[in-house]
Parts: C-alpha cells; structure tokens; sequence
C-alpha cells in the first residue's frame, strides 16, 4: 500500500470544501489543511470531515503549498484545490496506484472544468493534464504565480477527470481575469521586462487563434468562443499593465533627473 496524504491550502472555501473532502474520503490516510485566514466556516468544515487544520497567513501559492506537504505525516502527497473533485474513475484510479509498487515519484491526471453550465473538453482546457500525486522528497512546488512542481525523472498518468469547478458567472471570470494580469505584469516587470508594445499587438490575436481554431474552442460552442475572447483580452491586459509599470518607471526616473 502507497498511504497517501491529501493537502489542500484553502481561504473562505466554505462552498467547495464540502465537496473535494468528501470525494476523498474513500482514498485518503489522512487530510491536511493549511488555511490562509478564512472568515467563514472553512476550518470548521475542514475538521468536519477529519482534516487536520494548520493556519499559516497566505504568502504565495507554492509556499503554501510545501508548507503543507511539509505538515504531512506521509511520503506520498495528493495535493488538490478547494473548488476540485475526483471522478468516480479517478477514484479507482487511485485505489488501484495504492495498492501497487509505485513505478514514478510524480502522477498526473486529466482535469475537466465546468465552466458557466458546462463541461469544456476543448478550447486549451482539457486535457489539461495536472501533476498532483507525488513524493516529498523528490518534488516541491516553486514559483511566485505559476506555481509549478519541480522533480526529475519521468511522470507517471492516472485514468479518471479531476473535475475543476473553476468559474460560475462571466462577471467572476472578469475579476479572475483582472487579479490574474495585474499579478502577472509585477511578475514580469520584477523580472527585467520591459518591451510589451509587440507583444500586446501581435500575442492577442494569437491568443485567440490557438483556443478557437488550433485549440477547437468552436467545439464548445458560445462558452469557446468566451473562453477564446477572453484568453486574448488577458494577454492584452497583462501587456498594458506591464506597460503601464514601465511608462511610470521612466516617468519617475525622468522627474528624479530633473
């Protein structure tokens, strides 16, 4: 048997915790919380359903992450979303790894989004494939924005969706999408980039030609079409704000000259 610890980093999550904790239930050696400093029930219901909580105030996503890998009595870390599910299939999936000799230190596995009333199985969301299952103590999560799991060797795949319940309304993919670019502009401009004219032109429309046509975001019908128009407009927005960094950068060192 490979024990498996499930890790989650949550923060007001009170209406999907419920579900991710429950379809773990038949899979999990134990449950590992690390909460960021929710004002509703998530620690409660966390503990509800046999996890152990941890408060740890929220510094980024791959911190929080191997800071409850790292609270976890077991080897073997399953580290899951609040607003995530397993499949049926993905729960036997995972029963059956348990039972055999691991032949990987990484597992992924397929995750399928519901996004404003439906499955999207294309549009660059699917498969989507989602390293999650893994050894501590051969990979760890790295990464201001785009956490990442870094490891070596090759990856091991499981059958079954991880279900991803990421966006009900268009109004929350707008605020998502506004949080999302701002974050990722810092990021760049921390980093030393600074040309973003070309790329805010010539990456929009491209943005949108690899889900709608390369992507087949026309095979989900409107919601591709949403999905398309909205992965060009954060390209655009991420370059504008980053050039709206650079711009007052120079305006700043312009004044400072003076």
């Amino acid at each position: 048997m490979n024990p498996l610890s499930v890790c989650l980093v949550v923060q007001n999550e009170q209406e999907n915790l419920p579900r991710v904790l429950q379809s773990v239930q038949g899979i999990a050696d134990e449950i590992v919380v690390v909460d960021g400093g929710s004002t509703d029930r998530t620690q409660e219901i966390a503990r509800e359903y046999g996890a152990r909580v941890f408060f740890r105030a929220f510094t980024n996503h791959a911190d929080q992450k191997n800071y409850a890998a790292s609270l976890a009595s077991q080897n073997w870390i399953f580290l899951l979303d609040a607003d995530e599910e397993l499949s049926e299939e993905l729960i036997e999936s995972v029963r059956g790894w348990k039972k055999q000799p691991p032949q990987f230190d990484v597992y992924e596995m397929p995750r399928l989004t519901w996004y404003l009333g439906a499955w999207i199985h294309h549009s660059r969301w699917y498969p989507d494939w989602q390293r999650r299952i893994y050894r501590r103590d051969k990979a760890s999560f790295s990464g201001v924005i785009h956490s990442a799991l870094r490891f070596e060797g090759k990856i091991g795949r499981l059958r079954g969706n991880l279900l991803h319940y990421t966006v009900r309304t268009f109004p929350e993919h707008e605020a998502k999408l506004e949080k999302y670019t701002t974050a990722i502009a810092k990021e760049m401009f921390d980093q030393g980039r600074r040309n973003w004219r070309a790329a805010m032109w010539l990456a929009t429309p491209w943005s949108w030609i690899r889900h709608f046509f390369l992507g087949a975001g026309f095979l989900d019908g409107y919601r591709g079409a949403v999905i398309s128009q909205m992965a060009a407009r954060g390209v655009r927005l991420k370059f504008a704000k980053l050039g709206a960094l650079v711009q007052a950068e120079k305006k700043k060192t312009s004044h400072g000259a003076g």
